[in-house]
């Protein structure tokens, strides 16, 4: 389980002292203050930094963003390709400061200065929930486990099975073919029995799969946190200040509780109660119609090269007909738009609560995505299929699938079996740190499943009407 930093009171009192005798948010000391712009070092990760629907998001990078705000200062970042590039950005002073969970070990503390809110992470068993529960590393003995070939996972159980005299049955598979995320997925849908994963990625994967147990940790405890290089102790005191505030505390805990708790398959109902009066009053389902907004969707079909039924299909895979929910990614209404997206075309994302102004949102994007996959998709049958993982997904990650499709031997203008399986490997690193690949980790089984489910009711749609 990731854990907060315990905060005294001392150092509560000293964030505040450190706070009252500034006479500005970005004057640390006479001799240093910070610049206008923080350059910041990272990498695309499922927990600290990647991009959703167009958005970026990730829990470092939240609580960065937050940061810079407190300190009146711009970011940069600049994405390193694994853990080492980002310890040399550091060191030869490319970056200012690495926003991501850096491992207190003696072999970094030699390289960067530690800083910030000190998580803590662990190895936890993966196990479907119910049934007769493992609760101790001795019932491990006789039991099949899955782990990817030569990760720390495959290393630590190895240890284990010694550590208990032996009988655990390891099985390592490829890690260029799956990736622990995978091994979790076939926990959850019986295909493996047990696998290990380190208990945030864990926590990420049961807010899909409810039907998985991580309770049991199999390792020691690995701390980790934010760094700066050695020398810049004064921007380390900054940090760790703002972090140990109460008001930084109670946000780190929101943002922890959004990308590790909440479900993401779920959406809340949004606490617009004019708006939901207004959608539930002024649309109605009548007897033959598929919802109350297929008015709705015709008219907007006539603006888009999409039959109504496909918005439709939309509207129901994305919210089941709900005009008033919000996802955890913080999407809203009908279609689902992402709030950047609204504000992009001048709508505030408070009005995406009305179905009409949800609609039009969408058919704006479907028309973009439609004429930006033109050029890589020639057949708009083939490209609707491109266009509603786009819109899922994000385009950048599709065109990411694209290029690796094309580099890898598939047919780049085809979905099935070819780009959607290119999409695929961009959860695993050997492909999402590729060259051709510009936009990093995705999550790609939600967008995967997302196209078939649409594209099969859509189907079904157009046979009803």
């Amino acid at each position: 389980m990731r854990h907060l930093a315990i905060h005294t009171i001392a150092l509560l009192l000293l964030a505040v002292l450190w706070q009252g005798c500034s006479s500005s948010p970005r004057v640390i000391s006479e001799k240093h203050e910070l610049p206008d712009t923080l350059r910041v070092g990272t990498l695309y990760s499922p927990t600290s930094f990647f991009i959703y629907r167009g958005d970026t998001m990730g829990y470092d990078y939240d609580r960065v963003c937050d940061f810079a705000k407190a300190k009146g200062v711009k970011l940069k970042f600049k994405v390193a390709t694994n853990m080492r590039a980002l310890i040399d950005m550091i060191k030869e002073r490319k970056v200012d400061m690495l926003v991501y969970e850096i491992p207190v070990t003696a072999e970094y503390n030699e390289e960067v200065l530690h800083c910030g809110e000190t998580n803590t992470t662990y190895q936890v068993l993966v196990q479907p929930r119910g049934g007769r529960r493992i609760t101790n590393v001795t019932q491990l003995v006789g039991k099949t486990i899955y782990v990817e070939k030569g990760s720390k996972f495959e290393s630590r159980l190895k240890n284990l099975d010694s550590e208990i005299g032996g009988g655990i049955n390891i099985k390592s598979v490829e890690s260029d073919t799956v990736n622990v995320e995978n091994l979790i997925e076939g926990v959850s849908n019986g295909t493996i029995p047990l696998t290990i994963a380190d208990n945030d990625i864990a926590k990420i994967d049961k807010s899909y799969y409810s039907n998985i147990d991580i309770n049991l940790d199999v390792s020691f405890p690995q701390r980790s946190s934010w760094a700066v290089n050695l020398n810049d102790d004064w921007l380390a005191d900054t940090i760790d200040a703002w972090s140990t505030s109460e008001r930084t505390v109670l946000y780190t805990e929101d943002v922890a509780n959004r990308y590790f708790e909440q479900n993401r398959t779920a959406t809340s109902q949004s606490t617009d109660s004019a708006g939901s009066h207004q959608a539930t009053t002024k649309y109605v389902r009548h007897s033959g119609d598929l919802s109350a907004y297929d008015e709705l969707f015709k008219k907007y079909a006539r603006q888009c090269p999409y039959d109504w039924q496909l918005l439709a299909a939309i509207a129901y895979t994305e919210s089941n007909f709900s005009p008033n929910v919000v996802s955890w990614a913080g999407a809203r209404g009908l279609m689902q738009i992402m709030p950047s997206g609204a504000r992009s075309i001048g709508v505030s994302p408070d009005d995406l609560y009305d179905p009409d102004v949800n609609v039009r949102c969408a058919v704006h994007e479907l028309n973009y995505l439609d004429r930006y996959f033109s050029k890589y998709v020639p057949d708009s049958q083939e490209r609707r299929k491109f266009v509603l993982a786009g819109y899922n997904g994000g385009m950048a990650h599709i065109v990411d699938a694209i290029k690796l499709a094309q580099k890898y031997g598939k047919d780049p203008s085809v979905w099935y079996g070819n780009v959607e399986e290119a999409l695929k490997w961009k959860s695993i690193e050997k492909y999402y740190t590729d060259p051709v690949c510009r936009y990093g980790y995705f999550r790609s089984g939600e967008t995967v499943n997302y196209v078939h489910r649409v594209e099969q009711r859509y189907e079904d749609y157009k046979a009803r009407y």
